[in-house]
This record gives structure tokens, sequence and C-alpha cells, in this order.
């Protein structure tokens, strides 16, 4: 919501025309992350005429302080809902930092992969304020993404496949 989505959006405003269009995947529960989306949408237009963008919502696969077991089937339900989106959508590259609303669009993704339907770059940016141990979605994709990028030299020693570039948000 309001902290992941300010850092992909940092992230976002580095970005090339040639990123487009660029389609948003946001918790159906989420509330402030889309004005923010539109705002920032609303302010590439002004440098990049063609830029185009869309919006989906899924079902949020685990809310803050949800028991483990019963976000099994949420996060289960949530993959379900993903993947006819994901399918849909067939994108060349998912970008994502952290939410748990990422980890299924991630999930479908790879098994669009696995099932040779789509190929899917998936890139993981841990947020900023993780510095010693990862996100419980981190933890999860680090094992799926193609690259898994850090923001702090300590996680980079844990994670040997992490990517360390420095504070990028």
């Amino acid at each position: 919501t309001g902290g992941h989505t300010t850092e992909i959006l940092r992230l976002l405003s580095c970005l090339s025309e040639s990123y487009s269009p660029r389609h948003y995947v946001l918790a159906d529960s989420d509330k402030m992350s889309e004005a923010k989306i539109r705002s920032f949408e609303k302010k590439r237009a002004e440098t990049f005429s063609k830029s185009q963008f869309s919006l989906d919502r899924i079902p949020r696969s685990r809310e803050v302080r949800q028991s483990w077991i019963s976000s099994v089937l949420t996060t289960l339900y949530s993959i379900l809902y993903s993947l006819p989106l994901t399918y849909k959508r067939k994108p060349d590259l998912i970008l994502c930092n952290g939410p748990g609303t990422c980890v299924p669009v991630c999930l479908s993704a790879f098994l669009l992969g696995l099932l040779r339907i789509k190929r899917t770059i998936i890139v993981y940016v841990e947020s900023i304020c993780r510095v010693e141990t990862l996100s419980l979605s981190g933890k999860i994709l680090y094992y799926f993404s193609d690259y898994f990028i850090v923001q702090w030299p300590e996680l980079k020693k844990k994670y040997p496949k992490s990517v360390y570039l420095g504070r990028i948000v």
C-alpha cells in the first residue's frame, strides 16, 4: 500500500518510454495506491505523451496479522484469481517490491512460463526498510525471481543469488 507503492513509483520514474503499457496490480482492499498511481501517471503523461497504463485488482493474499494457516488459503485463492489476469496480460516483465499482492502474480507468471505459454522476467526489489532479513514475499520470491535486488550489503552476504546495487529508491 503506502510505502511499497511509493518505492515502486520511484523505480518506475527512472524507466524510459519503452516500458509501456504498464499494468499495475493492486490488492482489492488497497485504498491508497490507486490515487498515487494515477497521480504518477498523470505527471508521466506530461513527459511521455504515448504513456499507457492500466489498473487491475486481485484479492489480497494475506492481511496484516492474518494467521499463517488461513493465509495459505487466501494466497491460493489469489493465485487462482491471478492466473487468468496474468494469462490475459502476458507481461514481458514483472517489477515488484514486496507487498503480498506480488506473490500470486509472480507465481502465476512463473507457472505460465513452466507451461511454455509465456516466459516473463521477474524482477523483485526488496524494500529499503529490509536491512537484515527478507520480507515474507522476499523469502518466497527469492526462489522464483530472475533478478532479486537488495538495497543493503548485509542482505547480499546472506542471500548470494541477490544483486546489491546500493540504495535505489
